[in-house]
């Protein structure tokens, strides 16, 4: 798992309509890595929406906010649609991002079912890290305020 102060990991995934993104691409920017297991859930609904009313303060602070989970891209944008997600939302159907991370986890009922856990990263405008907040608990929702707070940091 990479670590505070270290390079973040470059990927490359499609987000929703099936473009591909690729994180070094936004430097120059702060960037907002939010992993969550499943779209669709409770859970991941929520935080998902937190960040979508959130985003007038992102985008005043220059900064972009990438939804990343293992759903595959299909299922992502109906999620998108549904909850009018502002921001990109992006595939790691073949589980390379959250390997790379470290932040896969498999699902209890479901041998072999790899998703991504509940994680936060915030990646400054060098592409370190320089926020992390990774949760072993699916239902904790991240420190919203937190990454905020350091997002603000990032662009002063």
């Amino acid at each position: 798992m990479p670590e505070i102060g270290e390079k973040a990991p470059d990927f490359e995934a499609v987000d929703t309509d099936l473009k591909k993104v690729k994180l070094s691409d936004l430097k120059g920017k702060v960037v907002v890595l939010a992993f969550y297991p499943a779209a669709f859930t409770a859970v991941c609904t929520k935080e998902m929406c937190t960040f979508r009313d959130s985003m007038a303060n992102f985008n005043k602070m220059d900064a972009a906010v990438l939804g990343i989970s293992v759903d595959p891209p299909f299922s992502n944008k109906a999620f998108k649609e549904q909850n009018k997600l502002n921001f990109t939302v992006l595939s790691d159907y073949n589980r390379e991002i959250v390997k790379k991370y470290g932040v896969y986890w498999e699902f209890p009922s479901l041998a072999g079912y790899i998703l991504a856990k509940r994680s936060v990263f915030v990646i400054d405008k060098d592409g370190v890290i320089k926020y992390k907040w990774v949760s072993d608990d699916p239902t904790k929702e991240p420190p919203y305020d937190e990454i905020g707070k350091v997002v603000e940091t990032l662009n002063k």
